[in-house]
C-alpha cells in the first residue's frame, strides 16, 4: 500500500504592498532660487544655479520615492520645477506609479534672480491656459494626473469662465483630474463656489488644493465638504511657510515644541500630523528643501496625536485676515 504523501507546505503569503503615504512632495522651494519660505538662507546651496537646484530636487525626489511618497506637486510658476521633475521621472526606473500634479495660472518672471521686483504674474484667462498646458505637456507629456488652476480666489474669472470650463472639461475627458488651488482669507468661499461648477451637468473640479495649517484652519469645513463630495483634497503650506518649524517657532507657539518633545519628534512632524489627523485630507504636501527636512516631515505619517493634544494645538489658530496679511509680508529669499 502506497503511503499518502503529506500535503505540501504552502509558500508564505506575499504581504500586500504598503499603501502610498498621504504625504506628497511639493517642489516650490527647489524649482527656483527665491521663495517666501523661512530659512532658505541656510537650506539651499550658497550658489543657487539651475544645476545646483536640479541636484537638490533629484535628491529630494529620490529620498521621497524611496520612503513611499507617490504624489509630486509642481507648477508652471515654480521656475524649473516641471523640468526637474520630468527629467527625474525619465531617469528613475520603476517610477510609473508616481502621480504628478501641476498648476497653471502664474508665469514665473524673476529670470532666476532672487532680487526681482516681481517673481510671478497671475493670469487665469483661456489664452494663458492653452499656452501653459502646452508648456507642461512639452515637459511632462502624459504623466500629469492632476492639473490645477493656480491660486484661485472668489474674484477669479476662472470660476465663471464658460469657455474656459469647456476646455477644462475636455482635459478631464482625457483622464486628467482638473482642479484648483486656493489662497487668501476667503478660501472657504472659493472651495464652495468651485464645488458648484458643472459642465454638461457634471462637476468640473475633481481636486482642490488649499492652505491649511495650525495657524490658518479656516478652510477646514469647506475641505471636509469637498472630500465628502468625492473630490481629492490636497493640503499645502502645512508648515505655514516655515513658521511651524523649530528654528522659527515664536514663543506663542510653544505648545508645538512641547508636544514634539513629549512624542520624541520635531515641531514640523507635529504640525503635519495635526493635518493628517483630519480624515478629509487626502494628501498633505511637504515643502522640504533638504533631505533632512523631508525625513523629519515624513515622521508625521507614524505620529498619532490624541484628542487632548489636537485641542491644545487648535488654540493656536489666528484670524484668517491676520494670517494672510503676515504671509503677504514674507520676503522672497
Amino acid at each position: 500500500m502506497t503511503a499518502t504523501p503529506p500535503p505540501a507546505t504552502p509558500p508564505p503569503a506575499t504581504p500586500p504592498p504598503a499603501p502610498p503615504l498621504r504625504i506628497g512632495l511639493g517642489l516650490a522651494a527647489v524649482g527656483r532660487p527665491g521663495y517666501i519660505n523661512l530659512g532658505r538662507d541656510t537650506d539651499l546651496p550658497a550658489v543657487r544655479s539651475p544645476e545646483a537646484l536640479r541636484e537638490r530636487a533629484f535628491a529630494l525626489l529620490d529620498a521621497a520615492y524611496d520612503r513611499g511618497v507617490r504624489y509630486f506637486d509642481a507648477a508652471r510658476s515654480y521656475g524649473r520645477a516641471e523640468e526637474f521633475l520630468a527629467d527625474w521621472l525619465k531617469a528613475r526606473p520603476g517610477s510609473a506609479d508616481a502621480v504628478v500634479g501641476s498648476k497653471w495660472g502664474y508665469t514665473y518672471t524673476a529670470d532666476w534672480r532672487t532680487d526681482a521686483d516681481v517673481h510671478e504674474v497671475k493670469d487665469h484667462g483661456i489664452t494663458e491656459y492653452r499656452r501653459q498646458l502646452a508648456e507642461t505637456r512639452a515637459l511632462l507629456g502624459g504623466r500629469v494626473g492632476i492639473y490645477q488652476i493656480h491660486s484661485v480666489t472668489p474674484q477669479s474669472p476662472a470660476l465663471g469662465g464658460t469657455a474656459l470650463h469647456e476646455e477644462l472639461a475636455g482635459l478631464a475627458a482625457e483622464g486628467v483630474t482638473v482642479g484648483l488651488s486656493t489662497s487668501g482669507p476667503r478660501q472657504a468661499d472659493t472651495v464652495r463656489a468651485a464645488l458648484e461648477v458643472t459642465v454638461g451637468g457634471r462637476p468640473l473640479f475633481g481636486s482642490v488644493q488649499s492652505t491649511y495649517n495650525l495657524l490658518e484652519p479656516s478652510v477646514g469645513e469647506a475641505l471636509a465638504e469637498a472630500h465628502a463630495d468625492g473630490r481629492t483634497v490636497i493640503v499645502k503650506e502645512a508648515m505655514a511657510n516655515g513658521r511651524l518649524a523649530a528654528p522659527h517657532l515664536a514663543p506663542e507657539l510653544e505648545p508645538v515644541a512641547e508636544i514634539a518633545r513629549e512624542t520624541g519628534t520635531t515641531s514640523d512632524a507635529v504640525a503635519i500630523a495635526a493635518v493628517l489627523a483630519r480624515p478629509w485630507a487626502d494628501i498633505v504636501l511637504s515643502g522640504a528643501a533638504t533631505v533632512d527636512q523631508l525625513t523629519a516631515n515624513l515622521r508625521a505619517a507614524d505620529l498619532r496625536l490624541d484628542a487632548g493634544r489636537l485641542e491644545l494645538l487648535a488654540g493656536l489658530a489666528e484670524p484668517a485676515p491676520d494670517y494672510w496679511a503676515r504671509r503677504s509680508r514674507l520676503a522672497w529669499h
